[in-house]
Formats: C-alpha cells, sequence, structure tokens
C-alpha cells in the first residue's frame, strides 16, 4: 500500500473517531438496547474517544521518522513539547465556558508528553509497553486513588487550573475524565503501530495484524467482563463497592453501560475485569485498545481494496480534526446547544454537527490546506516554511 493511501485510511479512521465522538456528546443515552441504554451510544462510548487515542499516537510516530529522531532526538522533542503545550493550553481555553462535555484536549496534551522518553523506541518495544502499561495502570490507579482526594469532575480549564492547581494536576494524571497514567497504554500502542507502518508499510501482514488481533483482544475482554458478570459473589462485590442492595444491579447494570468518569470504584477489585466504558479498568483498555485496532485495520483495508471510491474526501475531516472538535465543543456552549437543530439529545444535531464536519473536511481537501488549528499548530512547531516556486512546497 502506497504512502497516500496508508495516510487516507488513517484520515478514515480519525474521522471515524470524530463522528464517534459526536454521538458520544449529543445522543440520547436511553433506549431499547441493553440495560435501557441506547444501542448507538453504547457503540460509540468509550471506544470513539481511545480510538482518537491510539490514532494519536499513531500520528506521533508518522511525524517523527524513527531515522530522524535518531538523527536529532532534541529536535524532535521540542516540537512534541510545544505540540503538546498548544493543545493543552487550547484545552484549557475552551474548557471554561459552559459545554456538557468533558474536554479531552487538556487530558491530550499532558498525554502526549509520554511519548518524549519513547520516541526512538522501536515497534516491539512500545507493543510491549503498551501491553505491560494496560495490564498495570489500573492496578497503580486503583492504590494510589485510595490516598487522593475525590475528583472534582470539572473540566480543566484556565479558571480550575489557578484555582485549585495541584486537585487539577492529580485529576489530569490519576483521577479525571481521561487520566493519563491509564490512557497512556492508547499513546503506547499508536505509537508502536506507527512504527510498523513506517517499517513495514501497510501491507496485507500488518493489515491482517491489526484486524484479527483487534478483533481477538476485542472479543477476549467482553469474554472476561460477561464471565465474571454471571457470577452473583461478584456482583453483590459490585453492588456494595457503591453502596446498592442486591435488587439495585440492573440501576448498576445501566450505570456501567452508560460509563464512568474516567475511573472505575475503588471500593472492590472486582472491577479491573468488568468492562464499562471511561472505567480504566484492564478490560476496558484492553477492549476498546482492540477495538482502535481494528477499525484502524479496517479503514487501511477498504481504503486498499476500494482504490476508486473518494476516500480522500469523505475522510477529509480527519485532516483537521483538532479544528472540528473545538468548533463542535463551542457550538454546544451557546444557545445552539440548548435549542434547536444543533442541540444535544437531538437526532438532527447529531446530523447536522456530522455533516457540517464532514463537509468541512471536503473543502480542507478540496483546497489542499490545513485546518486553521492544525495550521497553527504546525507553524508553532515547525517554522514558516520558506518561500518556493513548486505548488507542493
Amino acid at each position: 500500500m502506497t504512502t497516500s493511501r496508508r495516510l487516507v485510511g488513517i484520515d478514515l479512521a480519525r474521522t471515524l473517531a470524530l463522528l464517534g465522538m459526536f454521538a458520544a456528546h449529543l445522543a440520547v443515552q436511553e433506549g431499547d438496547g441493553p440495560g435501557g441504554v441506547s444501542s448507538l451510544f453504547q457503540l460509540v462510548a468509550g471506544r470513539s474517544s481511545a480510538l482518537f487515542a491510539v490514532l494519536a499516537g499513531v500520528s506521533i510516530a508518522l511525524a517523527a521518522p524513527l531515522a530522524a529522531v535518531r538523527a536529532d532526538p532534541p529536535l524532535h522533542r521540542r516540537r512534541l513539547l510545544v505540540r503538546s503545550a498548544l493543545i493543552a493550553s487550547i484545552g484549557l481555553v475552551i474548557g471554561l465556558p459552559s459545554s456538557g462535555i468533558a474536554v479531552i484536549l487538556t487530558y491530550y496534551g499532558v498525554l502526549f508528553c509520554c511519548a518524549l522518553p519513547v520516541l526512538q523506541w522501536r515497534a516491539r518495544s512500545l507493543a510491549w509497553l503498551a501491553l505491560g502499561w494496560g495490564l498495570l495502570s489500573p492496578v497503580v490507579s486503583l492504590l494510589v486513588r485510595q490516598v487522593l482526594p475525590d475528583p472534582t469532575l470539572a473540566v480543566p480549564s484556565v479558571a480550575s487550573l489557578l484555582i485549585y492547581p495541584l486537585q487539577m494536576v492529580a485529576e489530569l494524571l490519576v483521577t479525571g475524565y481521561y487520566p493519563v497514567l491509564t490512557w497512556a497504554t492508547y499513546l503506547f500502542a499508536g505509537l508502536a503501530v506507527g512504527r510498523w507502518l513506517q517499517s513495514r508499510g501497510a501491507d496485507r501482514t500488518v493489515v491482517g495484524s491489526l484486524l484479527l488481533g483487534g478483533a481477538a483482544a476485542a472479543a477476549l475482554a467482553l469474554g472476561v467482563s460477561a464471565l465474571l458478570l454471571r457470577s452473583e459473589q461478584v456482583r453483590t462485590a459490585l453492588l456494595d463497592s457503591v453502596g446498592l442492595d442486591a435488587a439495585s444491579w440492573p440501576v448498576l447494570d445501566a450505570d456501567r453501560r452508560t460509563g464512568f468518569y474516567g475511573t472505575y470504584p475503588e471500593e472492590s477489585a472486582w472491577w479491573l475485569g468488568v468492562w464499562a466504558p471511561h472505567s480504566g479498568s484492564v478490560v476496558d483498555l484492553v477492549h476498546t485498545t482492540g477495538t482502535a485496532l481494528l477499525v484502524l485495520g479496517g479503514c487501511l483495508a477498504l481504503v486498499h481494496l476500494t482504490r476508486s471510491l473518494p476516500w480522500s474526501v469523505l475522510g477529509g475531516a480527519g485532516r483537521t480534526t483538532l479544528t472540528l472538535y473545538v468548533a463542535h465543543v463551542l457550538i454546544l456552549s451557546t444557545p445552539l446547544g440548548d435549542t434547536g437543530p444543533l442541540a444535544r439529545d437531538t437526532t438532527s444535531g447529531l446530523v447536522l454537527h456530522s455533516a457540517l464536519a464532514l463537509t468541512a473536511g471536503a473543502l480542507i481537501v478540496a483546497t489542499g490546506r490545513r485546518g486553521p488549528l492544525e495550521a497553527f499548530l504546525h507553524q508553532s512547531t515547525h517554522g514558516t516554511p520558506a518561500r518556493s516556486s513548486s505548488p507542493r512546497s
């Protein structure tokens, strides 16, 4: 597979992640799905943001080829550090207005810093790191959270950082919506895939491994969770951990399907083996990493097998996800997010947010430009390129 089709496949996967996050923000949670939770919401909750984080690792690896990093490590670390600081700063600003969304950008900015010490690692070492981190970090989270204050559930913003900085640092790293401690698993997995794509290209072996390995990991995690939840002893322990009696299992089951706020309840270690979106359990990390690899492999295969379709246009939103995500959050911070066709909990809101993002992405591809925020980040990290008579400069 050529580099151009490989990048289009990644853009397509990033577009799906963005649309999935829109659905998680806008779709009605109640529905006729299992546990009384909407099937659409259960499909996208937790999985979309994890896919986005894995793809962030892939992008970091592709933007900093191993040979170039080893030739000048300080340069590439400096660029990544500047990018991390800018993304975190954007998150702190758009976290100020009330949008009803747990804005992820500040967490992402801190998360990217985890790539700094491993930029020179090869794919195999990064894969082992991701596996070990995914198995151990939830246990570390369980132990550390017992001595940390409860999270405020506040969206990171300039105000929250100034008012209670130590609490905000604890939430960014351990107890918040997207804690870096456990979410580093996704970043390391994405870095491993990015390095693998660089060394092998998106050949059949790589794509097939992503598809089969991702599907196997996702299915195994759900199987373990389902097996545990069949046990009355486990259910009782889970209910006790949140102060509910045996008759309240349907309530807890609906809550876990809706998802937690970044961490699982610390009163029972059984939660480590239970699937719940945004819980940071071992099963959660394994399952969502698996689904991310499955979607990425599927997008790479789809672009390769159906070359005549305009995937670069359909996946154009994946080239400007930062701009589109910020616009999405800001729209929901205005009265448009409460009433009207763009409001949350409405079918029209999900359709219009998605349609506008796809249209903007297609325009970005047609004009050959970056999104406004993407251009700002690129210029800030790489500087203004020299003028050239070449139309591709």
